[in-house]
């Protein structure tokens, strides 16, 4: 059993999780690295050392070229926004040390293909935090797929969901600010990694993106316009020739985790929503019609990584046990010494569709990808 310290760039929402993953894979997957929570980033001096108590790092700092450079800090996790993942990911690879970047990969396809060419010139260990797909049930369905339980796949829907912008009158923020942080650069990129990861490379879509409330309350009491996108669509063709459909949102009023999808087969079809993370549903073209029906499968020990975290089905797994696994993965990775998908090449070509997406608006037509 060894040991590995780790760096983490960023103190918010994410750089917490990622830190609680750290501290928990050990002992949850009795992972043969172990990590050393050594050094911790954020964006003021005190606000660095009092994160690092709260999360259990030896030490803090607010200079990310200060974590970088330093020598026991072995592997980094960037959880920082996503106009500062490009430098401080080549700074990281230049010096030799295994990447682990939060979603989506830089601020542009650019910026992502620099990313993805460093890292491979490099040959460290690199990985995207796509976490969503990691649950048991999600990987199950993967499984089923590729196992042909539903037969030839025919038709894919995805969506990912939430209502935190619903609210008309809710305060303009950084979130409404910038393309990079709408919802193209925030949740879609979640939703076409699981596309790809389910139903294979994306071909060809055509698209259609809206700015539902143009100006938000500003905090001088007057309105401030909203520069990114409230919610977007688009129809697609994989390259197998399967047609989708995927639609991300961030005013889709009522929806807290709409992270789902359904998919049809030959002879079969899956449904799961992430509202309800510990189930998937099946349907099986087979029996006599009166007994046919979509089933609910409650995720237990048969299912990847469910029993690392508790033994009884239908107890479930959480939102952090998703970060934990990826822990565990990213890990793994260092070990064998070999990058594991998600890699930064795989984050690459989710900001591909993402950049087809744009493409396809300023068109109004059908592009490929």
């Amino acid at each position: 059993m060894k040991t590995i310290g780790i760096g983490i760039i960023g103190a918010g929402y994410m750089g917490k999780l990622h830190s609680v993953a750290m501290q928990a894979v050990g002992a949850v997957f009795n992972t043969e690295l172990r990590p050393i929570c050594e050094m911790l980033c954020a964006t003021t001096e005190d606000g660095a050392a009092r994160k690092a108590a709260e999360f259990g790092f030896r030490r803090s700092t607010a200079d990310w070229q200060t974590l970088v450079a330093d020598p026991a800090v072995e592997a980094i996790v960037i959880a920082s926004p996503q106009s500062t993942h490009r430098e401080i990911a080549l700074a990281a690879m230049a010096a030799g040390k295994p990447v682990l970047c939060e979603k989506p990969m830089g601020a542009s396809l650019a910026e992502s293909i620099e990313m993805t060419e460093a890292a491979e010139a490099a040959g460290v260990v690199n990985m995207v935090g796509f976490n969503y797909v990691r649950t048991p049930a999600t990987q199950f369905a993967r499984q089923l797929i590729q196992q042909g339980v539903i037969g030839d796949m025919t038709w894919f829907r995805g969506e990912h969901t939430e209502d935190f912008c619903a609210d008309p009158d809710a305060p303009g923020n950084w979130r409404t600010r910038g393309r990079a942080n709408g919802t193209m650069g925030d949740l879609a990129s979640h939703m076409i990694n699981a596309a790809m990861a389910l139903a294979g490379p994306i071909h060809s879509l055509c698209a259609d993106m809206e700015t539902v409330y143009p100006t938000r309350p500003s905090a001088n009491g007057g309105r401030e316009p909203v520069t990114n996108d409230d919610h977007a669509q688009c129809l697609c063709r994989f390259e197998s020739g399967v047609m989708g459909h995927l639609y991300f949102s961030r005013v889709a009023t009522g929806r807290k985790m709409g992270y789902a999808y359904d998919i049809s087969g030959s002879k079969g079809a899956i449904r799961f929503d992430q509202e309800d993370q510990n189930a998937l549903w099946l349907y099986k073209m087979d029996g006599p019609e009166s007994e046919r029906g979509f089933r609910k499968i409650l995720t237990n020990t048969e299912h990847p990584d469910y029993v690392n975290f508790c033994l009884g089905p239908g107890h479930g797994t959480g939102y952090q046990d998703q970060l934990i696994i990826e822990a565990r993965d990213f890990l793994a990775a260092i070990q064998a010494g070999q990058a594991q998908w998600p890699t930064f090449r795989d984050g690459m070509e989710v900001n591909r569709v993402i950049d087809a997406v744009w493409a396809s608006c300023d068109k109004a037509s059908w592009v490929e990808v």
